[in-house]
């Protein structure tokens, strides 16, 4: 097999991993596997057309139209990369003997990918709610931006043989999208590297010598997330450390740099992949602060297993993905956006955080979703080796 994974960005991109990043690390590690190509935009033209990475994945990509990001839409519309794809193709023409070539896409972009080659199976792995805006809020730019990605993905969708969601809610999108075409849709929940996180009992040091109880969210800063709430939160909970580790992707939000001037906020910057089991061991509480959205409607975080498996009480807002996972000193979800219930849902897990038995429960409830099982359940639906 050779697989090809339609990626957002350049692998280490933010120095964050999400699901595609998993996925192709699966894929490169499975016996059938020849080659696995990473096929993603980029801001400027790589060097060399190929690049091996450390993991002996092969990266392509395709250097984006304009450097900004309102040009971004080139993307998704053909006459923009069409030709850029050309050396892609001529390596897999020439490569490809008796070998059989799965294209995956992880997100709706290059969508005439699909028809330019024979492919013997296409996926769309469908982890987001790709055309509504972030932030939840909506302009002429969003508007046009909404269009162009919804068109791609109609495309992508027509196209591929099986799609996987991360969500129910995605997976009733696109079944309403399909109308009575028959093709099989599959929810696949996001998953976590159960061991990397239960295992691992390094503790970062970036407190500076605060004391009391902290709530932790640690991934992508972006605006999908309620600066407002927290800020008010950590106003009416000075005893509470707010910790957040994550690149700043909230292009200048003025709430979050409000957020930020509580003395009880304290924001690392990135953190590398495997120092993030370190951060998660300074939290006591996972937080996953999200606004009220169309956008975080059809989300499934990838935090919520990735806390649970650390051991640690999650509270979650307005993800409806989540709210089957609530248990007591668990997870608990709220919707809204009342700072007052927020803190009263993690005074609620406050009183349990370090208790044996539920930190016990919350990593036998991660263990089930460990990445390697789910992925192995993914390949299973695809029959490859059934395929023509």
């Amino acid at each position: 097999m050779i697989h090809v994974i339609v990626a957002t960005g350049e692998w280490g991109q933010d120095q964050l991993r999400y699901r595609r990043h998993r996925l192709a690390e699966f894929l490169a590690e499975q016996q059938e596997t020849k080659e696995v190509f990473w096929v993603c935009p980029a801001a400027e033209a790589p060097q060399e057309a190929f690049t091996k990475l450390h993991n002996g994945i092969i990266q392509f990509a395709v250097k984006d139209f304009l450097k900004k990001k309102m040009f971004r839409f080139a993307r998704y519309r053909d006459v923009f990369y069409q030709k850029k794809l050309r050396l892609l193709l001529e390596r897999l023409k020439t490569e490809v003997e008796a070998e059989k070539v799965c294209l995956w896409y992880t997100f709706p972009g290059f969508p005439l990918l699909s028809s330019l080659y024979d492919w013997d199976h296409i996926v769309y792995d469908c982890s987001d709610l790709w055309a509504a805006p972030i932030s939840g809020k909506r302009n002429l730019a969003s508007t046009f931006r909404q269009k162009v990605i919804f068109e791609a993905e109609s495309r992508i969708i027509k196209a591929a043989n099986t799609i996987f969601c991360t969500s129910e809610h995605l997976r009733q999108n696109v079944e309403n999208r399909l109308g009575e075409e028959g093709k099989p849709v599959f929810t696949v929940e996001n998953g976590v590297e159960y061991d990397f996180f239960a295992l691992n009992h390094e503790r970062a040091e970036v407190l500076s010598g605060r004391k009391g109880t902290v709530l932790g969210f640690i991934g992508g800063i972006k605006p999908k997330l309620d600066f407002k709430l927290v800020k008010k939160a950590a106003r009416a909970k000075k005893d509470w450390i707010f910790l957040f580790v994550g690149p700043d992707g909230t292009n200048g939000d003025a709430d979050f740099k409000e957020m930020l001037e509580e003395d009880n906020v304290v924001w690392t910057g990135p953190a590398a992949p495997a120092e993030v089991p370190a951060y998660m061991n300074v939290i006591d509480i996972g937080i996953m602060p999200y606004k009220p959205s169309p956008y975080n409607d059809a989300v499934f975080p990838l935090k919520l297993f990735e806390f649970l498996a650390a051991g640690k009480p999650v509270a979650g807002m307005n993800l409806p993905s989540t709210k089957k996972v609530e248990k007591e000193d668990v997870y608990r979800h709220m919707t809204g956006s009342d700072p007052g219930a927020f803190t009263a849902l993690c005074e609620e897990l406050e009183r349990s955080y370090d208790d044996p038995s539920s930190i016990e429960l919350r990593k036998k409830i991660a263990c089930e979703k460990d990445w390697h099982r789910l992925f192995l359940t993914m390949l299973g639906k695809l029959n490859l080796n059934q395929d023509a």
